[in-house]
């Protein structure tokens, strides 16, 4: 199929009006993102996209109009209620949905099976024009492929369904940039299913009161039927992989500082006041205050960042979910497929170094001064109490590992570990996740609490990523033979097994050029607690 790219002549919209009498497909611009539109009461047309986008059909579609008495002409809801006529009379032609009870003419493609139908009237001049020339209500969804962020500039559309549909209007960039928002008027009260532009406390200044749907900011139940587009679990979302960062603005810019330094595999999607502070790659969504002007961004800003080159994940900047910063959130969330990283309100110092090189002590120095420390040690044995946990490291290293009152044995999963690179790293894998989760639990309870500052003691604080979420990093090492010697005697452990136990390592080098400070422990007790001292006088005066 050769796609047509149009501009907005007169003959160019009798051209697209054309196509869309006949059934085919044309991608409209509208004031929020680019539709893909066909006629709203054919359903042979509907149907085609679904096929074009590769969209699921359980998933119903917007029916857009150019006036009013669209609806009554064209009979496309049983009734016309009076809170739709006031929010029409505010919002239309404007960035609202209103879902209804459907008339008998709407095909269960375009509602998706339900008794249903959700109407608006694009502000955009050229789609109305459209619907007009044409005589058609247009159904029209997104115009791009299923999943992807939602185009707002006709390039975009023609990278995704280029071949695959009639035509494509040109009418410039959408001036909104996130979907409508969709509000249901067949429950009391009213709620919202979908937030865009038009916020929950401007309807309320209309109508009164209005509900927010709980799959707004936290996804769908199992089993329950999509209500509105964009109610999917994975929705808005670009090729690679997106993590949304919840945390203040110093922590956001220190993890991906710390992340980037280290990897090297990830780009920021973050506000224009970041952009100083990250020496990753980095999309900016535009200021943080401006939120319609983040709105206007997103989306473009997702598939900016699909284009760097050799990027892994994008962590991005995670908005207050409160008036137009619901929108996006409710995009980013669902771009994540729900993964949040929410990194606790309280400064983190990393305490790591190599086995048998003192770091113990250096930790018994921080809870004199009352800083809590968090062990890692600890976490990891609670870690390893979770039943899946335990599971794969059954499956992984046989059940000589579990004792007999069901718990790991530590020591025989060490002897494993040790000797075995790959046997290390899948260990690694299975349990520093858990860790983690429990040692930022632990954080955000100390914080809660009214602390300000904890230790995170752990000797694998590199290997777990935590370092990641850390302000300073202070790191304890030793020469070779003296770690060798007090592992021996502290774990009665014979000297190859402590070799191995070192070798398994990081080595020195590693830990001096990625902490941000070091203590060298080959002496006395006495000048490693003058080392540390000095490093305390400088985090706290």
């Amino acid at each position: 199929m050769n796609t047509l790219l149009l501009g907005t002549t007169q003959k160019d919209l009798d051209t697209a009006a054309g196509i869309l009498r006949l059934g085919g497909l044309v991608a409209v611009p509208t004031e929020t993102v680019y539709g893909l539109a066909a006629d709203a009461l054919n359903a042979e047309s509907v149907k085609k996209v679904f096929k074009a986008k590769g969209r699921p059909m359980d998933n119903p579609l917007i029916v857009h109009i150019a006036s009013l008495e669209d609806i009554e002409s064209l009979g496309l809801v049983r009734e016309f209620p009076k809170t739709a006529r006031m929010l029409s009379e505010r919002f239309w032609p404007g960035p609202l949905t209103l879902i209804m009870k459907k008339g008998e003419v709407i095909p269960d493609e375009v509602s998706a099976g339900l008794d249903t139908v959700a109407i608006r009237m694009p502000s955009h001049e050229v789609t109305r024009e459209l619907i007009r020339r044409s005589g058609c209500a247009l159904a029209a969804p997104s115009a791009n492929s299923s999943g992807l962020p939602s185009p707002t500039t006709a390039s975009r559309v023609m990278e995704d369904l280029n071949g695959r549909i009639d035509a494509v209007v040109d009418g410039g960039r959408c001036t909104v940039g996130v979907e409508s928002t969709v509000l249901t008027l067949v429950t009391d009260p009213p709620r919202i299913l979908r937030p865009g532009r038009i916020t929950k406390e401007e309807i309320e200044e209309v109508i009164g009161k209005v509900e927010i749907d709980p799959a707004v900011i936290s996804g769908m139940e199992k089993g329950q039927t999509a209500s509105s587009p964009g109610m999917k679990y994975k929705h808005y979302s670009p090729k690679v992989k997106v993590v949304l960062i919840r945390s203040d603005d110093r922590q956001y810019r220190q993890f991906l500082d710390r992340r980037w330094r280290r990897l090297s595999d990830c780009a920021a999607l973050c506000y224009e006041e970041d952009l100083p502070y990250i020496d990753a790659p980095a999309v900016s969504l535009g200021r943080k205050d401006d939120l319609e002007g983040q709105a206007r961004r997103l989306f473009e800003a997702l598939r900016e960042a699909d284009e760097i080159e050799d990027i892994r994940i994008v962590y991005a900047h995670c908005p207050k979910a409160q008036g137009v910063g619901l929108a996006l959130y409710n995009r980013l969330i669902r771009a994540a497929a729900f993964e949040v990283i929410e990194i606790p309100k309280v400064k983190i110092i990393g305490l790591t170094g190599q086995s048998g090189a003192g770091k113990s002590e250096v930790a018994a120095l921080f809870k004199e001064r009352g800083i809590p420390v968090i062990d890692a040690d600890l976490a990891a044995r609670r870690a390893v109490e979770d039943p899946e946990i335990l599971k794969k490291l059954r499956e992984a290293f046989s059940d000589e590992i579990i004792r007999e009152d069901g718990s790991l044995d530590r020591r025989k999963t060490a002897e494993i570990v040790f000797c075995d690179d790959e046997a290390r790293e899948y260990l690694n894998s299975v349990t520093h996740p858990k860790i983690l989760e429990i040692m930022l639990g632990e954080a955000k309870d100390l914080s809660e609490q009214g602390e300000e500052t904890v230790v995170f003691d752990a000797p694998q604080l590199f290997e777990a990523w935590e370092d990641f979420y850390c302000d300073r990093i202070i790191a304890v090492v030793a020469d070779r033979q003296i770690r060798l010697k007090r592992i021996i005697e502290r774990d009665l452990l014979s000297e190859e097994e402590a070799t191995h136990r070192i070798d398994a390592q990081f080595s020195q080098e590693f830990f001096k050029e990625h902490s941000d400070d070091v203590i060298e422990n080959n002496g006395s007790l006495s000048d490693l607690f003058e080392q540390a001292n000095r490093i305390f006088e400088v985090l706290y005066g």
